[in-house]
């Protein structure tokens, strides 16, 4: 297939850039800069130089491929910046799945598992509330698509894809850890945080686009639901800092994150599509060094 991805050089994209390109598929990446494009080339994915605002060239990329993956997003956490970024989201999928329309190629998008349930796992089966995030709102506009003709899907990722590289909410946990000079975990820190190894990720984000029926749901989830006292402890052991229960202003703006008791299970995505993860553990990970090596 000939495959148009968004935020192609990005953490996330450019392991699923490289995953599409050795299963043999064609790669078109967005490139936005002069550094993105050089990364795609050397990748061996073409480039096509635009971003998310240029909805002409998104179009006309879309229609020109036999499937598109849309990873691309504008992370701003400001109040202006969270608007922003779902409002730059919607036109972009909108744009796409208006190209598709009709033809049954794939349009796989990119949400997350956060906020899907309370009290309990999160399901593939479980449908968030479009009023919780804008970005809730754009995945049910997604599958919407598959009663218009476009073999839609999302994909929801655990809010920790981590690897050695990784800029994301782990690498700035660490961050404050060493800046503060404690490794700190909210409450008791028995909530749980869901986690992925990015090489697992891309992995999936091949097998959804090859494979997912129209209309479908995929949880991106290997570590279920890992206590953020034990991530706060892995840290701690990495940098050798003490490790205790701090308050929630020490997180900083991930405070709001990182207090959620998120467990999710991937049981159904692993059993549809095949998909096995064989990455380490976010633990596994910590004590590797991945983010303090």
């Amino acid at each position: 297939m000939r495959i148009f991805v968004t935020g192609a050089s990005g953490w996330i994209g450019s392991a699923t850039t490289a995953e599409l390109l050795k299963a043999g598929h064609q790669v078109v990446g967005l490139a936005r800069s002069d550094e993105s494009a050089a990364k795609l080339e050397a990748a061996g994915a073409e480039v096509r130089r635009g971003d998310l605002d240029d909805l002409d060239g998104l179009r006309a990329a879309a229609t020109e491929a036999d499937g598109v993956i849309h990873l691309g997003y504008k992370h701003d956490f400001s109040p202006a910046g969270i608007a922003e970024g779902a409002r730059a989201d919607t036109a972009a999928i909108t744009t796409l799945g208006d190209a598709l329309e009709g033809t049954g190629k794939p349009l796989v998008i990119a949400s997350g598992v956060v906020g899907l349930a309370t009290g309990r796992f999160a399901t593939e089966q479980d449908q968030p509330n479009p009023a919780a995030h804008p970005r809730s709102a754009n995945a049910a506009a997604t599958l919407a698509y598959a009663d218009r003709g476009v073999r839609s899907a999302v994909v929801r990722f655990a809010p920790t894809v981590h690897g050695r590289g990784d800029y994301g909410f782990m690498a700035f946990l660490v961050d404050i850890a060493r800046r503060n000079g404690v490794s700190g975990y909210p409450g008791d820190g028995s909530n749980r945080w869901p986690a992925v190894h990015v090489s697992d990720a891309a992995a999936l984000v091949r097998l959804v686009v090859e494979q997912a029926p129209a209309g479908t749901s995929w949880h991106a989830v290997a570590d279920e639901g890992v206590p953020t006292r034990e991530i706060a402890e892995a840290i701690g052991r990495a940098l050798d800092l003490p490790v205790r229960s701090v308050p929630a202003e020490h997180f900083e703006w991930l405070a709001m994150f990182i207090a959620m008791d998120a467990p999710v299970t991937s049981e159904y995505t692993q059993r549809t599509l095949g998909w096995k993860p064989t990455g380490p553990s976010l633990l596994q990970d910590l004590d590797a060094g991945a983010y303090t090596g």
